[in-house]
């Protein structure tokens, strides 16, 4: 595990170079989705169970650019690391081991993602949209969402062969994520169908969460979307270890 770390810590080494030209562009792009959606749409929905609809959306928006945040990490910037800068097989040639790269890849996924989530939920704060001191667990949080998103585009990442291939699973799976996951409407407003199907959707789980504490409505309830969350994290771990063993070392 201490090898993760270092890798982790050359990610970071990294990643601080493009920090704030990064956290500019994710600041800006929610509070844009914030006002044309909150105050543009939100004209016409009065109510969304209590709440106003901008006051709905806004911890759905915490939840989605963090999961965007550590997709993009763990498809585009592994697989650039993976098969045009060699990144992973200099690693090898080392004392790390394939476990160890993508350890070191997921730890690096989860920071992005708390980081990004972290910035947008000051955003919806300056917005004045955090009721609940609740919302100081998020980050804590977080940890579990980045991990199953980083697990999940690894695992993707591991078996394709192009580039290009990303883009099917930013539109086949991402996507439609992000839009049934409950961020722009009640997943009960949805078919009984698509509410089945919802609790295999790891961001229906993010954003229940991160909606009851930034609102506050905290109850027991919320432990079964952490649960689900666990599960997905241990089903999906050895996945892209797998695949990138076949990539690696075959």
């Amino acid at each position: 595990m201490k090898m993760a770390f270092n890798i982790l810590r050359r990610h970071l080494i990294v990643f601080r170079h493009t920090f704030w030209s990064n956290m500019v562009f994710n600041m800006i792009e929610p509070f844009l989705y914030l006002s044309a959606m909150g105050f543009g749409l939100g004209a016409y929905v009065q109510d969304m169970g209590g709440m106003t609809y901008i006051q709905f959306i806004a911890p759905g928006m915490v939840s989605s650019a963090s999961m965007w945040a550590a997709t993009f990490e763990c498809t585009y910037a592994s697989f650039i690391r993976l098969h045009f800068q060699k990144t992973f097989h200099a690693m090898l040639a080392g004392p790390a081991t394939v476990s160890d790269v993508i350890a070191g890849e997921v730890l690096f996924g989860i920071v992005k993602n708390i980081v990004f989530g972290i910035i947008i939920l000051v955003v919806i704060g300056i917005m004045g949209q955090v009721q609940s001191a609740w919302s100081l667990l998020i980050p804590v949080f977080l940890i579990l969402p980045g991990t199953v998103f980083s697990l999940m585009a690894l695992a993707y990442t591991g078996i394709i062969t192009h580039i290009d291939y990303l883009n099917y699973y930013i539109t086949l799976v991402t996507t439609p994520m992000y839009l049934f996951a409950g961020v722009f409407f009640p997943v009960s407003s949805m078919p009984k169908w698509l509410q089945v199907l919802a609790w295999l959707n790891p961001l229906y789980h993010s954003v229940e969460v991160c909606r009851s504490l930034v609102v506050g409505q905290v109850s027991v309830d919320l432990w079964q979307h952490v649960a689900c969350l666990a599960i997905f994290s241990v089903i999906l771990a050895p996945l892209p270890v797998y695949f990138f063993k076949k990539r690696l070392i075959s």
